[in-house]
């Protein structure tokens, strides 16, 4: 059975390192402040200006003034910090942010990454995601392994236009958790019921597979 969108999340937020500064991209990552485990302290980077988000507000709770970068509303954590646009790009680009997490439309076998256009559609601009690609040390990606037509978003070369080239690290899909390394996607992890096989039949781009893979665990 494939992952629902708060699964995916779930699975991320293992992979957060006490004390890391992440940022978290707009859509399913966002839901990964709902998730961080026990005993783990990061802090939350929001490229609009704020440092020390917490996780979404209960409902009836929520303040119209405390928003993401995606305009959702948010809580914020005792010694939080607010500061303008170009303070926070700053912190992004001299490399500050340990960890983004970023959707994507799509991915290549060789780490490009494609997420802030599609041709023809009206797009209100690529926002901060070519900066965080840029400058991040490390990127997750956080999508849906095929798109509503059913093909893979896993490829040898994406064919929409780049938002970073050679910079994901590792994908966690609705399938499957993938390293990319070596011109490749190295199979990591299964979602619960759902079989090599499949992952195989819709992944597009090249897929190594090393002894027996394991289910996620959440």
């Amino acid at each position: 059975m494939s992952l629902d969108k708060f699964q995916i999340a779930k699975r991320i937020a293992k992979e957060l390192q006490d004390g890391f500064y992440v940022n978290l991209g707009i859509g399913i990552p966002t839901m990964v402040a709902n998730y961080i485990p026990e005993g783990i302290k990061v802090v939350l980077q929001s490229e609009n200006g704020l440092l020390g988000m917490g996780p979404f507000p209960e409902e009836g709770k929520e303040d119209a003034d405390l928003i993401n970068a995606g305009k959702q509303t948010i809580t914020t954590l005792p010694g939080s910090a607010f500061f303008d646009s170009a303070m926070s790009f700053g912190m992004i680009r001299s490399g500050k942010v340990d960890l983004t997490v970023l959707g994507a439309m799509e991915v290549s076998e060789n780490g490009d990454i494609a997420n802030w256009k599609i041709p023809g559609k009206m797009v209100k601009g690529m926002g901060g995601a070519m900066d965080l690609v840029a400058s991040a040390k490390n990127i997750i990606v956080a999508m849906m392994h095929t798109n509503p037509k059913g093909e893979s978003k896993l490829l040898p070369a994406c064919k929409l236009p780049l938002t970073g080239v050679k910079c994901v690290k590792k994908i966690v899909s609705d399938l499957a958790v993938m390293e990319v390394k070596d011109g490749a996607f190295h199979l990591l992890e299964r979602a619960p019921g759902v079989s090599v096989e499949e992952i195989q039949s819709k992944t597009a781009g090249k897929l190594v597979i090393q002894g027996d893979i394991p289910e996620m665990e959440f």
